[in-house]
């Protein structure tokens, strides 16, 4: 029902930047969560940041400050702006899409997943 397509992952330089995009199709709900997740080999899957429809937006503590979650409504689209990129940022990121119908009952959809590695 819903399809979450990333891109701009890859390779930086401790210190680097990048900047990850998520574009959502199919059915979105008005009432919607976007965000990324992230999963580093052998660890379980972790929340980066969450972004409301309304803007309203959640970090993990490790990366508050360096990383910005935005979105465009209009393009259903979530970016990941991250900045002083350190080696234990090194995951797979994953998109995440949140609908809540009108009963706040939660329906959750997943990207595929991009590769970001930081090493010099």
């Amino acid at each position: 029902q819903v399809q979450l397509v990333e891109s701009g992952g890859g390779l930086v330089q401790p210190g680097g930047s990048l900047t990850l995009s998520c574009a959502a199709s199919g059915i979105i709900f008005s009432s919607n969560t976007m965000g990324w997740y992230r999963q580093a080999p052998g660890q379980q899957r972790e929340l980066v940041a969450t972004i409301t429809r309304g803007g309203i937006t959640n970090y993990q503590n490790s990366v508050k400050g360096r990383f910005t979650i935005s979105r465009d409504n209009a393009k259903n689209t979530v970016y990941l702006q991250m900045n002083s990129l350190k080696p234990e940022d090194t995951a797979v990121y994953y998109c995440n899409l949140e609908n809540y119908d009108v009963l706040s009952r939660r329906y959750a959809y997943w990207g595929q997943g991009t590769q970001v590695t930081v090493a010099s």
